[in-house]
């Protein structure tokens, strides 16, 4: 036999799958999480608003206007080092979610009053009332986890913050 295994197989590369985070309540794209260097409230707001346009291809002027009409009304930092900004916006088809964790603490008038160095954004279609709603609690369960709250500040980068939310995400669907 000649030309080997490889001789009698028409091989192709595989395009590599594109993994994203899908439950009943959210999109999480990997793109959609990152770390970042912000010194105040309002800067991390707008590189949020940055990623959710970018990632999820919405106006950033739109996000970012919701987003701070939100936080108005009573900031979205709820303890523990995190924040859960979060807004309805026209248009949107279902709930996406956006991560970033700080580089360092970061002022955000708290609940606790301690800074802020995990950022959790959600949006949610304009009329998604208990949706949205059961998308938050979701959220903040997973984010009051101890060990998922250190793993994420520990974690080397991006791929790895990804990873362990996506698998917390599918382990809670499941």
């Amino acid at each position: 036999m000649t030309g080997g295994f490889g001789a009698c197989i028409n091989w192709k590369p595989i395009k590599p799958r594109i993994r994203f985070v899908m439950t009943g309540l959210f999109n999480l794209l990997p793109e959609a999480v990152t770390t970042a260097r912000a010194d105040s409230k309002d800067i991390i707001l707008g590189k949020l608003a940055a990623q959710f346009a970018g990632v999820y291809n919405l106006d950033r002027d739109t996000v970012l206007k919701r987003i701070v009409e939100r936080e108005e009304l009573g900031s979205t930092g709820f303890g523990r080092r995190i924040a859960i900004p979060h807004a309805r916006i026209p248009g949107l088809g279902r709930p996406v979610a956006a991560f970033i964790r700080l580089e360092s603490p970061v002022e955000f008038d708290s609940a606790d009053g301690m800074p802020v160095d995990l950022v959790f954004g959600l949006l949610s279609p304009e009329g998604a009332g208990a949706t949205h709603l059961h998308a938050l609690a979701a959220i903040s369960r997973m984010m009051r986890d101890e060990t998922m709250h250190e793993a994420l500040l520990a974690a080397p980068g991006p791929e790895v913050l990804f990873s362990l939310l996506s698998n917390v995400i599918d382990r809670d669907v499941a």
